[in-house]
């Protein structure tokens, strides 16, 4: 009887081959980006508005090399090389997809808030996410259809989001003051308090039950959500738009991602804040 091996599983079994080498790459992106941090007030602002720095593109080409050689058949779409066309990369049924500097504004200034992402979308979906935040020297990743691990040093710790206590923990990015929508969100909200905190660290925080709940109504792209997204849900949380749908990737041509809710708990789960107790790790300080 041959054995049957479907995609998943090959998908699968060449992540466990690789993780360790995308963990000794954002390593070795994460002291670029630091060395950077000194002189981080040189950048330059991209026809979109958006700031960018030499350690975004540096960090942009020690990743896209060294995944062009782990997986040379697997197309990349970076923040920092978007400018694919839709018509080119619209059959793509995988490929990376990587923020190699998120939160660059947080970075230009001084705040620790920024990270470097890397997610695998297979069938306009993510199937494995990496977050490693640079100051703090942790890494946050799923493989497919596993649970989400908090890996600090080379302790690995499952992590699980936490039923919110009486007053509920709501995280923002530190430059959504004016977001009108957002305000209105906040106001028809009673019982909670705000905090801010840049890049897709506010998926991993929410995952590790720091906090729970993440609104974002501003401008995103997917590379911002992706890997954030599937660690957030490999912890029991969930991400919908304000149509309660999943996000989808890969099926527009400017790359946005729509206005989100991202949730810790979820009440029609079973009560899993319990799940996790033994392996739940000190925050990182914020």
């Amino acid at each position: 009887s041959e054995m049957c091996i479907r995609d998943s599983d090959i998908i699968y079994l060449m992540l466990v081959k690789i993780l360790s080498e995308l963990i000794t790459l954002t390593i070795e992106v994460g002291k670029i980006i630091m060395s950077h941090r000194k002189n981080s007030g040189n950048f330059i602002m991209k026809s979109d508005n958006t700031p960018v720095t030499q350690a975004d593109k540096e960090s942009n080409e020690l990743i896209i090399n060294t995944l062009k050689k782990l997986t040379p058949n697997t197309p990349i779409l970076s923040e920092e090389s978007s400018n694919i066309p839709f018509s080119s990369r619209k059959s793509w049924d995988e490929y990376w997809l990587i923020d190699p500097l998120d939160g660059t504004r947080d970075f230009i200034d001084g705040s620790p808030d920024f990270c470097i992402s890397i997610a695998l979308i297979r069938n306009h979906y993510p199937d494995f996410g990496l977050i490693y935040s640079p100051f703090h020297k942790v890494h946050y990743y799923r493989l497919p259809s596993k649970s989400s691990i908090k890996l600090v040093g080379n302790k690995p710790h499952k992590i699980s989001t936490k039923k919110p206590n009486r007053w509920e923990k709501i995280v923002v990015g530190r430059y959504s003051n004016n977001n009108k929508p957002l305000k209105n969100h906040l106001r028809s909200k009673t019982n909670f308090e705000t905090f801010k905190l840049g890049s897709a660290l506010k998926f991993c925080l929410i995952a590790e039950g720091v906090y729970d709940c993440y609104p974002k109504f501003g401008r995103c792209s997917e590379w911002d959500t992706a890997a954030g997204v599937y660690i957030l849900e490999g912890a029991g949380g969930t991400v919908l738009d304000l149509n309660n749908n999943p996000l989808t990737y890969n099926f527009r041509e400017d790359n946005l991602s729509p206005a989100f809710k991202a949730v810790g708990y979820q009440e029609n789960l079973k009560d899993r804040s319990t799940a996790a107790t033994s392996f739940v790790t000190e925050p990182i300080e914020i």
